[in-house]
């Protein structure tokens, strides 16, 4: 019974991690990805749908993104969705696609970009704090419940809480490491 709140909780937490990745992914560090432009939404006939599904994104130089719409004319609205997001890009067309240049970062633009990933590893932190919690619930209720003696409901809270550090550790590492390399020049 133990085993499998434990469980639910790692599988929780290792989602929880899974989706911090994805959210830095799109955190520009000077070079060009496709990944930059994962999150972006378009407009797409009154529907917010993801760039990948209206446009394939091709990275042929280090410092450029290619975006070839399938359809010619949604290349109005994917450059006003490149233009209202956050990535601080200016979309040039030729009328078949759209190319993104990437600037070098700016000393500023990196410290926005650290300022950025704390915030997004914080909100990873407190989803893991959240999943503690609920499982510590459950636990709680198994005990009231008379499922699990009070023994059993402390030993399971302490190894909720190694569970809960060792995530956070983690979050920490997929923060750090990001933040090195936006930073790198």
């Amino acid at each position: 019974m133990i085993n499998d709140v434990l469980a639910d909780a790692k599988q929780r937490m290792g989602k929880a991690i899974d989706a911090l990745r994805n959210d830095l992914q799109s955190i520009r560090t000077g070079r060009a990805s496709p990944t930059l432009v994962d999150r972006l939404m378009v407009d797409y006939y009154g529907t917010p749908t993801p760039l990948q599904q209206v446009a394939s994104v091709t990275a042929p130089e280090a410092q450029m993104l290619l975006i070839r719409p399938y359809s010619p004319s949604d290349i109005a609205t994917i450059e006003k969705a490149i233009i209202a997001s956050d990535l601080g890009l200016n979309p040039s067309n030729d009328g078949q696609q759209i190319r993104l240049i990437i600037p070098a970062l700016t000393e500023e633009r990196r410290r926005e970009f650290t300022k950025m990933i704390h915030k997004r590893a914080e909100e990873a932190r407190i989803s893991i704090r959240n999943i503690r919690r609920d499982e510590i619930n459950d636990l709680r209720d198994f005990e009231k419940e008379s499922m699990i003696s009070e023994d059993d409901l402390r030993l399971g809270q302490d190894k909720m809480q190694e569970i809960t550090n060792e995530f956070t550790a983690l979050v920490d590492e997929v923060a750090k490491a990001k933040e090195t390399e936006v930073m790198q020049i």
